[in-house]
């Protein structure tokens, strides 16, 4: 019966990482202290652990920051045995090693808060037995009501004075390189977690292998890489990585198997490759793969779509297509927030980019707002010159985190996907447009004259 009114069945790694997330999950914190008793912990220096957040926020409104604790734990507990003190700062020790979050954390605020609400409730029910017998049935009702209420989701938002530590922590994009020098020094080292970035391009441009260049910096630089490939196999997308990766020509792969395996072992990073037919997976079927691979211990610290524009809507016979790509693209960002990663992914322009000098939001097929969800939009423009020299431009068109309306002429060889940002020209868009235009005036009245020549107005 002890057993049923404390945590003990769950043991003792379970209660630490409970305590760990009642101080480090200020709103979890909220929900846990209206159903907790300290007495459901079995072990002395986490009862005195949890009760001394409790205190804090009752003395002072708000919740106690890792510093705060820091303090209490120095000078605060005078008053406990000194083998209790050991084990509380022993155990601080590590969960300051272990960072903010411990592994499964939604099962134990699910089992924890499922535990002592269910307790709550059991007191509320042998409390009402005895005013059933007074025949306060308002009372009984009110009791049961209370108790059920107890524990419940009461986060109304960011509290400006409850959550005034808050505003004072220093907050981490972690943001992860492009490769391109130029491109992070104005997105402030890259795209950040939670954020989403967009490559627009015209069909043909090379976008599919902006986005495996994107990846594969990221995988060179240690990090796990999630890519979903909607239009590509897995294995076409895997050999571009191989590509990017090595500087092996595509065509070139299998003569130097064995030298590429030997190059892409020695990366820390880790890359996995989903393919789903085109218009075949929607937003949820993203969602339950990444379930899938959480259960395996695959955490993605980047996210590839390749590309949006491809994802099932939900409501595609209801809405307009406009409307279905507003709100995949609004999702897609909504996956990188609860991931807490960056994710990339692209979107095809509608007629006037296909040979455009620069392409700008205008140019974005379909569905301009999902430009405002955004928060790095990059486009790539490559008209037929360009590609026969391997040249381009890149303009960015949104920017959360700094300057846009650059242009930046890129170098471009798709035989190994070979991309790189070259120093900026300083003109504007207006200007390349402009001088654009010019040219191209030009060349037809020197077309015209040879035509003339040639006895053409015969």
């Amino acid at each position: 019966m002890e057993q049923e009114k404390s945590f003990s069945k769950f043991g003792k790694t379970f209660q630490e990482d409970l305590c760990h997330l009642i101080l480090n999950d200020r709103p979890f914190a909220d929900q846990m202290f209206e159903v907790l008793d300290v007495n459901f912990l079995e072990l002395k220096h986490l009862k005195v652990f949890v009760t001394k957040i409790k205190e804090y926020r009752k003395k002072y409104g708000v919740h106690p920051t890792s510093n705060i604790m820091r303090s209490i734990i120095r000078s605060g507990l005078d008053a406990e045995q000194e083998s209790v003190k050991v084990r509380i700062r022993e155990y601080y020790a590590r969960v300051l090693a272990n960072g903010e979050t411990p592994d499964s954390s939604e099962y134990i605020k699910d089992t924890a808060l499922d535990f002592c609400k269910k307790q709550k409730l059991k007191e509320a029910l042998i409390k009402s037995v005895d005013l059933i017998k007074s025949s306060s049935f308002d009372e009984v009702s009110k009791v049961i009501d209370n108790a059920l209420k107890l524990g419940s989701d009461n986060t109304l938002g960011y509290d400006y004075l409850t959550d005034f530590e808050k505003r004072f922590l220093v907050k981490a994009r972690d943001p992860i390189t492009t490769g391109w020098k130029d491109i992070d020094d104005i997105a402030k080292g890259g795209l950040g977690k939670g954020e989403l970035g967009v490559v627009v391009a015209p069909t043909g441009a090379g976008k599919s292998m902006v986005l495996v260049h994107l990846g594969a910096q990221a995988v060179k630089s240690g990090k796990n890489v999630l890519h979903y490939t909607l239009e590509l196999s897995d294995t076409v997308v895997a050999s571009r990585y191989d590509s990017c990766i090595t500087g092996v020509e595509l065509k070139n792969l299998s003569i130097f198997k064995e030298k590429i395996y030997d190059e892409i072992r020695e990366i820390s990073g880790r890359l996995i490759v989903k393919e789903y037919p085109t218009r075949s997976a929607n937003i949820q079927t993203i969602k339950n793969h990444l379930e899938k691979l959480k259960r395996r211990d695959f955490t993605p610290d980047m996210i590839i779509v390749d590309y949006g524009d491809l994802i099932r809507p939900e409501n595609s016979r209801k809405d307009e297509k406009r409307h279905q790509l507003e709100t995949i693209y609004e999702e897609l960002r909504g996956i990188a927030q609860i991931c807490e990663c960056p994710l990339w992914t692209a979107s095809q322009t509608n007629r006037s980019g296909l040979n455009a000098e620069v392409i700008t939001m205008e140019s974005i097929s379909e569905a301009f707002n999902k430009c405002f969800v955004a928060d790095f939009i990059f486009t790539v423009s490559r008209t037929v010159e360009d590609k026969n020299t391997n040249q381009g431009r890149i303009f960015v068109a949104k920017n959360r985190n700094g300057p846009d309306g650059l242009v930046y002429p890129i170098f471009m060889d798709t035989s190994n996907v070979k991309i790189k940002v070259l120093q900026k020209t300083g003109e504007s868009v207006n200007d390349i447009i402009q001088k654009t235009s010019a040219e191209r005036l030009t060349s037809l009245k020197e077309k015209y004259a040879v035509f003339k020549k040639q006895g053409g107005n015969k």
